[in-house]
């Protein structure tokens, strides 16, 4: 879960300032936690909340992200999850924005199988992103995340993600170029997949991630969630995060990790 934070702040400064590049300062000043990381966090606390059945999951990720988005990142969200935040009937309005996908990370560390994983990516998601293809997106990172937390390889996982969601038939360097922003799970999903499947360790998943321009910091997000299930995240990056979460936001790390420990690098 951590690690899509890490991602979340580094590429947050490069969203309406792309880099297409590897090479830059991976934290700055002009950094910041945005949506991606708050509703993360959100997620977490609705895992946390949820009965161990995980038959409220739903309720309590629509519970959560209202309160947690009214709270934080204010500004930061997109139309028409802000129009649900503030709605008084809160319904799902059939979306397959990445949003779905950069939040999902602690559904891959709290499930206990690859199904159960999955039920819990749709239960977390179709309260807002109830598209199909919101849903893949969703289950697509999360399935990523448990393969690389059990001890898949890169090939394992990137033969599960071919087979059940996206071809993955590009490279990085291909498509960097063109590549654009792209907010819509089908168009940034599949390229943060192999921005962690073509990286050499967590930092270097993140810069991967980011140096494709286009939604850096949901990019680097999801790089990010499945990096840090497969690699763990560097000491040093947990200490730097903690310079941009209150600690009411901190307590919620340290209370999903109390219960899921994380990979540490």
């Amino acid at each position: 879960m951590l690690g899509a934070i890490i991602g979340d702040i580094a590429g947050s400064r490069f969203e309406w300032n792309n880099h297409k590049s590897k090479d830059f300062t991976l934290f700055s000043p002009q950094c910041t936690i945005t949506d991606d990381s708050v509703m993360t966090l959100a997620i977490a606390q609705a895992i946390l909340d949820a009965e161990a059945s995980h038959a409220d999951l739903g309720s309590e990720a629509v519970r959560c992200m209202r309160f947690f988005g009214r709270r934080w990142a204010r500004g930061c969200y997109g139309g028409s999850f802000t129009q649900w935040l503030e709605s008084e009937e809160p319904r799902p309005y059939n979306s397959f924005g990445n949003g779905a996908a950069m939040r999902v990370s602690p559904c891959g560390w709290a499930a206990t199988s690859l199904d159960e994983a999955l039920t819990m990516a749709r239960k977390v998601t179709e309260v807002t992103h109830d598209h199909p293809e919101g849903i893949k997106g969703a289950q697509a990172v999360t399935s990523a995340i448990w393969l690389a937390r059990n001890g898949s390889s890169r090939e394992e996982i990137r033969a599960h993600i071919e087979e059940f969601y996206y071809p993955l038939d590009f490279t990085l360097r291909d498509i960097r170029p063109s590549y654009s922003f792209d907010v819509s799970c089908q168009g940034s999903v599949p390229q943060a997949i192999v921005a962690f499947l073509e990286s050499k360790n967590f930092e270097d998943a993140l810069r991967n991630a980011i140096s494709l321009g286009g939604d850096s910091d949901t990019l680097a997000a999801i790089a990010g969630s499945i990096a840090e299930a497969y690699y763990g995240v560097p000491q040093f990056m947990r200490r730097k995060v903690v310079n941009w979460l209150d600690s009411a936001l901190w307590s919620v790390v340290e209370s999903f990790e109390g219960r899921f420990p994380p990979r540490i690098a």
